[in-house]
């Protein structure tokens, strides 16, 4: 709630400094920036201290930046405020995801999809909210904004004049902000609490963490995992930003049907993270992973070969929104699996989803403005989509294979051990007692496959020869003591008559 209410209220922040919309963008490059420099400090920081406590700190420290910048009256005190709220959010961001593997582990998939749904949920209701708090003003008419042409010394002059902080004009800007603010305030009460506690479950989650696993692969999985959320984020943000402006311009759709696509796209994508939190308990994170990579390509494809028919667009839209839904979080929940995550690994692929949501939406503005005829956000998602979609098995093949060769060497020192076990084979275990099976080459295991397979035959070949001996000797000794041998020898002679 706290990030997606810039939106909405960015015209008004304008008017409250006194600037025009396009002199104040970079208002969203220092909340970037403050965000990678959060991720960074944050997994840092959680390594270090309780989660708990830093989450808590972060969570206040959001609540005062905002109710600082609805009263802020300076474009570069703004633009700071921002920057320093984009470092609170990014320490949060990192610390909730560190906080579920921490707690849950490999089997924290549904909670992590639950935490993400709450990150949609949030950007679902704080654009309503700064509609039904801003409605009744039209924030673009309270201003003017200052003409370009017109030199901006004298404009920026005028503005530093006036005081840093004062009550904005528009009451409601700042009721937005406090709603939320407030809310936030909560949540840092319980986290703090929480810290106070000392849980139990908290405890058990550090005994957890003594006892963690690393992959052979651990740092390439974790590179690759960066470049696959610096694609994936990209195209996320990229498409959710576009949206709009390529339906009225390149689709020629009218103002509310492009905004009903956005809501389409932010919809299905929210409803599909809620909809995981069930499928995450019956669906492995990496069955999820490739069923969202799937349906992104199907339908960025079909958003490139039908980019100017609007039915296509409407049905590729929704299902590139419930595509795109999971795959943040199940991904998070996929490494888990095969590598223990701390605070600095869990920074380091979020460093990688901040870039891409910086990097991608930067390099398609310029692309859209050298080739305006061509659907370049279209191409983009179905770019990034191919490669998230090679990047995943090769980060599977990575996380695997070396566990399916200690299954292979594991299955194969028990075939050993079986075969040792077998009676026949004592002499030779206790010949080669000092030796250790795991060390044993290819030529040792089919000396012992050999000795097995004669000391099964041997006995075999004993029974055939003494019944062959019994027969021969029943019938070529007609003298024997007792009854019972001339009984035998008739029988024989009888049964010789017999047809």
């Amino acid at each position: 709630m706290s990030v997606s209410i810039l939106g909405p209220t960015f015209p008004d922040l304008a008017a409250n400094v006194n600037r025009n919309i396009s002199s104040l963008s970079l208002i969203f490059v220092g909340r970037a920036f403050g965000f990678l420099g959060g991720s960074v400090i944050g997994g840092i920081l959680y390594d270090l201290m309780n989660t708990f406590l830093i989450l808590g700190v972060s969570t206040l420290a959001i609540t005062v930046g905002l109710y600082l910048i609805p009263f802020c009256r300076r474009a570069v005190l703004l633009i700071v405020m921002m920057s320093v709220f984009g470092v609170s959010a990014g320490t949060l961001d990192t610390g909730c995801n560190v906080l579920i593997l921490a707690l849950w582990g490999d089997k924290g998939a549904p909670h992590m999809q639950a935490l993400h749904f709450s990150f949609a949920l949030g950007a679902f209701l704080s654009p309503l909210l700064a509609k039904l708090a801003l409605g009744l003003t039209a924030p673009a008419g309270n201003y003017t904004e200052p003409d370009p042409h017109l030199p901006t010394l004298n404009q920026s002059s005028e503005v530093d004049s006036g005081p840093l902080f004062e009550v904005p004009e528009n009451l409601n800007l700042l009721w937005a902000y406090a709603v939320i603010g407030a809310y936030i305030f909560v949540v840092s009460f319980f986290l703090f609490a929480l810290f106070f506690k000392k849980s139990s479950r908290w405890e058990k989650a550090k005994m957890s963490a003594r006892t963690s696993k690393k992959a052979k692969y651990h740092h390439s999985l974790l590179c690759l995992l960066f470049v696959f959320f610096f694609f994936y984020v990209g195209a996320e943000v990229t498409y959710g930003s576009y949206l709009f402006s390529f339906a009225t311009t390149h689709v020629g759709m009218e103002e509310s049907e492009a905004a009903g696509l956005n809501s389409i796209f932010w919809g299905t994508f929210a409803a599909c993270r809620g909809l995981a939190i069930f499928f995450a308990a019956c669906l492995r994170p990496g069955t999820m992973i490739v069923l969202s990579n799937a349906g992104s390509l199907v339908s960025s494809l079909f958003l490139v070969l039908f980019d100017k028919s609007p039915i296509s667009l409407w049905i590729a839209t929704s299902v590139y929104g419930a595509s795109m839904a999971t795959t943040f979080p199940s991904g998070v929940s996929w490494i888990e699996q095969y590598t223990t995550i701390n605070g600095k690994s869990a920074a380091f692929f979020v460093v990688g989803g901040t870039l891409g949501e910086m990097a991608i939406p930067a390099i398609i503005g310029f692309l859209q403005g050298q080739y305006p005829d061509l659907p370049v956000i279209l191409y983009m998602c179905f770019v990034s989509a191919i490669f998230t979609a090679v990047l995943f098995p090769v980060m599977y093949k990575l996380a695997t294979w070396p566990l399916a060769r200690q299954r292979r060497e594991h299955r194969k020192s028990e075939d050993q051990a079986a075969l040792l076990s077998y009676p026949g084979l004592n002499g030779y275990k206790d010949v080669n007692e000092g030796e250790d099976t795991e060390t044993w080459n290819e030529m040792d295991f089919e000396v012992v496959i050999e000795a097995s397979r004669n000391s099964v035959m041997e006995p075999a070949l004993e029974v055939s020869s003494q019944f062959l001996a019994d027969s021969w000797l029943s019938e070529a000794s007609p003298l024997k003591t007792g009854s019972s041998s001339v009984e035998h020898l008739a029988g024989n002679q009888s049964g010789r008559a017999r047809p």
